[in-house]
């Protein structure tokens, strides 16, 4: 294979790997790491964290331009060695271990995404004892048209006794949608289920990126080319 062809399939394999890299931009996942010290006494209120504001305890975070009603608070989640609570991602999320979404009071409970989002809703949950439901919205607290709706059955609860945890572990839940969504309902989950890595964008929670693999083939391609051009221009030199 020519040098030129080479590089034209390296450039094309590294194009395609950033489209894909640009498209998981899109895609925002709250993990709820950071809003507070940990361990904490899970009394934490959310609010505008993510919206450009801060906590309750005046701290601040990115700008995804996502609002959190006031019963939405931090939960701490145990990990070998530190209980305090009865909940747990069990060891399965590094990076992600820490904190919680939980609500303490309501019915049912908002979150808004004025900018909107498409494509799906996704999330961790744990529900071991009560089931609740997820709406999603075309307009700002639950109003205009529902564009999905994910029931929340019952998630096991087997962790290891080094959790100290009931609510543990979490299982994945997600929806697909067609519309731009603006707010997100949650029913009949105050003080029952617990959430996190909670994914605007995509049906399947956390960040999409390109798998290793992709990446060794695209840096083993650039490497190729450069040994080609080099072992080229050595050639001509010695003609």
């Amino acid at each position: 294979m020519s040098v030129q062809k080479l590089l034209t399939k390296t450039v094309g394999a590294a194009i395609v790997l950033a489209t894909a890299s640009a498209a998981s931009a899109d895609v925002i996942v709250l993990n709820f790491e950071d809003i507070a010290p940990y361990p904490s006494n899970n009394d934490v209120a959310i609010l505008d964290y993510y919206n450009g504001g801060t906590s309750s305890i005046g701290t601040s975070g990115t700008d995804y331009g996502v609002n959190i009603g006031s019963n939405g608070v931090v939960i701490c989640l145990n990990t070998p060695g530190v209980t305090c609570s009865n909940t747990s991602r069990g060891g399965m999320a590094p990076g992600s271990e820490l904190g919680g979404l939980f609500f303490l009071s309501g019915s049912e409970t908002y979150m808004n995404v004025a900018a909107g989002f498409d494509t799906g809703f996704s999330f961790y949950y744990s529900a071991p004892n009560t089931p609740g439901a997820v709406t999603v919205y075309d307009g700002l607290n639950g109003t205009g048209n529902v564009l999905a709706v994910l029931d929340l059955g019952l998630t096991p609860s087997s962790c290891g006794s080094e959790y100290g945890a009931a609510y543990c572990p979490f299982v994945a839940a997600g929806v697909s949608f067609d519309g731009v969504a603006q707010s997100v309902a949650f029913g009949g989950v105050a003080n029952f289920i617990v959430f996190d890595d909670i994914t605007f964008g995509s049906a399947t929670p956390g960040n999409p990126v390109p798998e290793p693999a992709s990446w060794a083939m695209m840096i083993g391609g650039l490497a190729l080319t450069g040994v080609a051009m080099r072992r080229r221009r050595r050639d001509t030199a010695f003609a």
